[in-house]
């Protein structure tokens, strides 16, 4: 059975910095696109970063672009979102995606594959 673990959401002031984690189990995504999404109460689950299999290439939303860095740690099968100068509206359960596909810069998840997710809110 395949599994998505996210650790590390919270509280935080607006400028603040929280990193995300994701630990997968059960199969290997090594050479599989992973990355992250959000969503905010009310609002459709967005794209928020992805990373190719070997951490060569990130890609962000612009809303996020200088602010969020994305890294990977294949021999742990997990993946990591860092993010810094958090603004009230990051504030989202933030969930975990593995073999996705980037299309144009942006990710388009796998609906066989998502963490149960992580809330993060910024306090502005």
């Amino acid at each position: 059975q395949v599994q998505l673990v996210e650790s590390g959401g919270g509280l935080v002031q607006a400028g603040g910095s929280l990193r995300l984690s994701c630990a997968a189990s059960g199969r290997t995504f090594s050479s599989s696109v992973m990355g992250w999404f959000r969503q905010a109460p009310g609002r459709e689950r967005e794209f928020v970063a992805a990373i190719n299999w070997n951490g060569g290439r990130s890609y962000y939303a612009d809303s996020v672009k200088g602010r969020f860095t994305i890294s990977r740690d294949n021999a742990k099968n997990a993946v990591s979102l860092q993010m810094n100068s958090l603004k009230p509206e990051d504030t989202a359960v933030y969930y975990c995606n593995a073999d996705l596909t980037v299309v144009g810069g942006t990710g388009f998840p796998n609906s066989r594959y998502w963490g149960q997710g992580t809330q993060v809110t910024v306090s502005s």
